[in-house]
């Protein structure tokens, strides 16, 4: 194993009870993601993105969900640590930036009260050194008036306020992981860049490594070393950043890819073209099809598609993609037919 390896994710299942049987939203898979390293995580809205963070966080309610696998950070298993063990983990070696920062604030409390807290918990420090260290951080991500923001509740701050407050509260103990769940989701383009700016120089200045989750290509591509793409809870392909985005494989990455917007196509530019558009939705848990999940929407379905599942094969260094189309030159993966992400 790697000295330097952070995250390792082995073979992890996550199902859901219903009224009828347990429903599958993350479905083996294997991830890995070294210290001080941006892994992102692409796919649209019910591929499992959200699922497996929350899994690696354990904040899943346990009366319905249902892990199996190992989870581990630093090398200590995460799955089946008593609660009490990882609300010591939880702010100090891994935290969470989650995807709306005005439902994720505690509307009764303060900004200062909310970073003051994460800061007496893990660090033991008086309540004068939490008030200092709270401004301090609220200066490290961009605010200018500290002062004014720590004594203020969220309902009087704006979304981008929100979301650095956000930030700076996940960062405050410096953690060795951070989880980005949809970060700049509802913010404005100037200040999803700032946001984006923001988390990359503090990621350099900490070296913490984070699990970029987002359905935007053009974000990830801005902040990420690696790219992971799931569908329908599994990993389909992943890679460098450039290889995904020179030589993407997969048909439902290449349909991702199609599917950008670019300058060019902006109203007024006199370019007619339809944006490209992958037809159907992602299935529902208690409905994939036999076979590729991605069948019913590809262009190169054939009938193997239908009836068996494709395993993870190697195309290439860090190059997986699992797909029958396009990888006779590849090396199908061992055990499982997954690899590591």
């Amino acid at each position: 194993m790697p000295a330097d390896l952070l995250l390792n994710i082995q073979n992890l299942f996550v199902t859901f009870d219903s009224d009828r049987r347990k429903l599958p939203a993350v479905q083996g898979v294997n991830l890995q993601i070294h210290a001080g390293e941006v892994l992102g995580l692409v796919g649209e809205s019910g591929c499992g993105k959200s699922v497996m963070s929350l899994s690696v966080m354990d904040l899943l309610d346990k009366e319905f969900a249902h892990i199996s696998g190992s989870i581990k950070l630093e090398g200590r298993e995460l799955l089946g640590l008593p609660e009490k063990e990882m609300n010591r983990l939880r702010g100090k070696r891994m935290s969470m930036i989650f995807q709306e920062p005005m439902t994720s604030l505690n509307p009764v409390f303060t900004v200062q009260q909310q970073i003051g807290e994460v800061l007496a918990l893990h660090q033991n420090l008086s309540q004068d050194k939490c008030r200092a260290a709270c401004l301090d951080m609220l200066r490290k991500v961009g605010l200018p008036d500290a002062e004014h923001v720590a004594v203020s509740y969220p309902h009087r701050l704006s979304g981008g306020q929100r979301q650095r407050v956000m930030i700076a509260m996940a960062l405050c103990c410096e953690p060795a992981l951070l989880v980005a769940d949809e970060p700049t989701t509802a913010l404005d383009v100037t200040i999803q860049a700032q946001v984006l700016s923001l988390l990359k120089s503090l990621q350099q200045e900490l070296q913490t490594a984070i699990l970029f989750i987002s359905h935007d290509l053009g974000v990830i591509a801005e902040v990420a070393d690696r790219i992971v793409v799931m569908y329908a809870g599994r990993v389909v392909e992943q890679g460098t950043v450039q290889e995904i985005f020179t030589n993407p494989k997969h048909p439902y990455t290449l349909g991702l890819m199609a599917s950008r917007t670019f300058v060019d196509d902006a109203p007024g530019t006199g370019d007619s073209r339809k944006l490209p558009c992958i037809p159907g939705n992602v299935p529902s848990p208690d409905m994939l099809p036999d076979g590729c999940s991605f069948w019913p929407r590809c262009a190169y379905c054939t009938e193997q598609c239908k009836s068996e599942m494709p395993q993870l094969t190697a195309l290439g260094e860090g190059h997986l993609v699992r797909c029958f189309r396009d990888v006779s030159a590849g090396e199908t993966a061992q055990g499982g037919g997954e690899t590591d992400a």
